[in-house]
C-alpha cells in the first residue's frame, strides 16, 4: 500500500512577497532605549490591505528584531485579512483583536521582544501624519494613543464591517 500524502482543506497562507510595495516605508522609531510610554514608534502606511503593507515593514523591523512571526493589530483599522502570510520566506501569523488598543499594531519577535507601533491612517494628510510620527517615535514621549491623535488632527476609521 503507497502512502498517500496528507491533503489539508484548509486555505494556503497568503503569499504577500509579491505584493511589496514600491515606494518608501513611511516609519519613525524610537531610538532604541529601555521602553517607556506606550507607542515605540508610528507607521503610516498607504493603504488599509494588511497583506500588501505588511511585508516591507517586516522586512525593515527585521534588522531591529530579527524574525517576526507574528502580528497583532485591532480590526476596525484593517480590511480583512489572512490569519497568516508568508513574507520573505517566514510564515506570520497575524491576529485581528476588538480587544487591542486601536490605531496600534504589535509586532512580536520569535524571542518574544515586541514593537507597538501607532497606525497612522492612510488617508491621513501629510502635515498632521508627520507630526504625529514625529512625536510618537521621540525619545521622552509618554503619549496615549488617544492623546496622539487629538493631538495631531489625525481621523479615526469608521469601522469595518466583518465579511
Amino acid at each position: 500500500m503507497t502512502p498517500v500524502p496528507h491533503q489539508s482543506t484548509a486555505p494556503p497562507a497568503a503569499d504577500a512577497d509579491e505584493q511589496q510595495p514600491r515606494s518608501p516605508l513611511r516609519l519613525r522609531l524610537r531610538p532604541q532605549a529601555p521602553a517607556t510610554g506606550y507607542v515605540d514608534g508610528a507607521w503610516w502606511p498607504r493603504s488599509h490591505d494588511l497583506t500588501t503593507e505588511l511585508p516591507a515593514l517586516l522586512a525593515v523591523l527585521n534588522v531591529r528584531l530579527g524574525e517576526i512571526p507574528r502580528v497583532n493589530y485591532h480590526l476596525s483599522d484593517w480590511d480583512t485579512a489572512p490569519r497568516r502570510i508568508a513574507a520573505d520566506g517566514i510564515r506570520v501569523r497575524l491576529d485581528g483583536f476588538r480587544t487591542r488598543p486601536a490605531h496600534t499594531v504589535d509586532l512580536i519577535a520569535s524571542d518574544r521582544r515586541r514593537l507597538t507601533l501607532l497606525l497612522v491612517p492612510p488617508d491621513t494628510s501629510s502635515s498632521a501624519a508627520h507630526e504625529a510620527m514625529m512625536r510618537a517615535a521621540h525619545r521622552d514621549n509618554t503619549d496615549t494613543v488617544a492623546d496622539l491623535f487629538s493631538s495631531t488632527a489625525l481621523q479615526t476609521r469608521a469601522p469595518q464591517p466583518r465579511e
